[in-house]
């Protein structure tokens, strides 16, 4: 049988082709470190653990609304209040099974064949699949890393053409880690209320900053903006949740209705009880979140230094995520190699340090490092990628 054309022309995510190779050599017996990961190596917090047994215990394993139970999205309306000092109602919240299924939702409901989305590059791997998948067509922008890899105002009106339904704009980002400073967004925002374009504000890295900066939303900057953005988020990152799939996307009632239309003939609902999990994380202290962040932050200036040292590497510091990502291409140069993919493989094959190639992100002179993982294996990490170049460059 013969794939639908629009699967055949998905590109498999390479995050996971290299997740699944260091797994397969982990398996084999090698002491392989990955650094390819997206998701904190904490645990849930315990109080959140004990919501979702209490919800088992109490029988509230049954469907749900398609959109979410009621009071997960009062608490989602709250978090947004206290944040972001947004006002939302419960008919503009939808929860998904995780941010992702929220893009690849609202993608789904905005977009007809050839509406174009433009996804500032290095981008998060699932955003043009997903666009491709709603017929829509990726409009990729590269973004400098000598602005840290942000979008400017004059790339964004170059790129807007009479088939342009959306922007998204990631912050902080995956891969990079940078963010958007108000005046960035509100100068992109007057772009976008211009020419009429939505805004996909995906905002899943909100509480992970390391600097002085704080998080600003596109919604926040004015009542246009806010009319005129959808915001995604979730707890998966902020409250250690990955494999729990909760997310949300909040913004226009008609948007939000859509989706929740698209959801009730697709999942159906979100796991009932990953709900009352989210619903515990909202309402809950943050001490854990700022325990997690303290941790990530001593991680991030350790790990920096260190690639700092390696021949060829030029890296800025992010302001938050989990990620590093460096141009390694003079590194690639140097140990003879004629692309940045073929370092990663090597590195891989010979040191078993398993770091994810930014061509997968739209950006081939960069790898992604992710240092969601113990500051003792970060360590041995770059002490090895370290080895590995100078026995190259030698």
């Amino acid at each position: 049988m013969k794939l639908a054309e629009r699967v055949q022309s998905l590109t498999p995510s390479t995050t996971l082709a290299i997740t699944a190779k260091a797994k397969a050599l982990k398996a084999e017996g090698h002491d392989v470190i990955g650094l390819g990961a997206g998701e904190p190596d904490f645990n849930t917090p315990s109080y959140i653990l004990d919501a979702a047994k209490q919800a088992m215990d109490e029988g509230l394993t049954k469907y749900t609304p398609a959109g979410g139970i009621p009071e997960l999205k009062v608490s989602i309306t709250e978090k947004l209040k206290r944040d972001q000092q947004l006002t939302y109602s419960n008919e503009q919240i939808i929860v998904t099974t995780g941010a992702k299924h929220a893009l690849f939702t609202l993608f789904q409901v905005i977009l007809n064949p050839g509406d174009e989305v433009i996804v500032p590059a290095p981008y998060w791997v699932s955003y043009p699949e997903q666009i491709k998948l709603a017929q829509g067509n990726p409009v990729i922008v590269p973004a400098e890393e000598a602005n840290h890899f942000k979008l400017t105002p004059e790339q964004l009106k170059a790129s807007i053409t009479d088939q342009t339904k959306a922007v998204i704009i990631n912050s902080p980002s995956n891969p990079t880690g940078m963010m958007y400073s108000e005046e960035e967004l509100k100068a992109l925002g007057d772009i976008c209320l211009e020419h009429g374009l939505l805004i996909v504000s995906d905002e899943i890295y909100e509480k992970l900053i390391y600097t002085e900066e704080e998080h600003v939303s596109i919604a926040q900057l004015s009542d246009e903006l806010y009319n005129q953005t959808v915001i995604i988020n979730g707890v998966s990152k902020s409250h250690s949740m990955t494999g729990w799939r909760i997310g949300f996307a909040a913004g226009p009632k008609e948007i939000i209705k859509g989706m929740t239309n698209m959801a009730s003939h697709s999942t159906s609902n979100p796991t009932s009880i990953a709900q009352y999990a989210a619903l515990a994380a909202y309402q809950g202290s943050e001490e854990k979140v700022d325990e997690m962040k303290k941790a990530f932050k001593e991680r991030l200036d350790v790990l920096h230094k260190l690639l700092l040292e390696v021949p060829g590497v030029k890296c800025a510091k992010p302001s938050g995520a989990f990620y590093l990502f460096p141009n390694v291409s003079e590194t690639a140069s140097l140990c003879g190699f004629s692309s940045v993919d073929d370092l990663v493989k090597a590195l891989l094959d010979e040191e078993k340090v398993a770091l994810v190639p930014g061509s997968g992100f739209g950006s081939p002179e960069n790898v992604r490092l992710s240092y969601a993982t113990s500051l003792e294996q970060l360590e041995e990490a770059a002490g090895r990628i370290r080895r590995f170049v100078e026995k190259h460059q030698s």
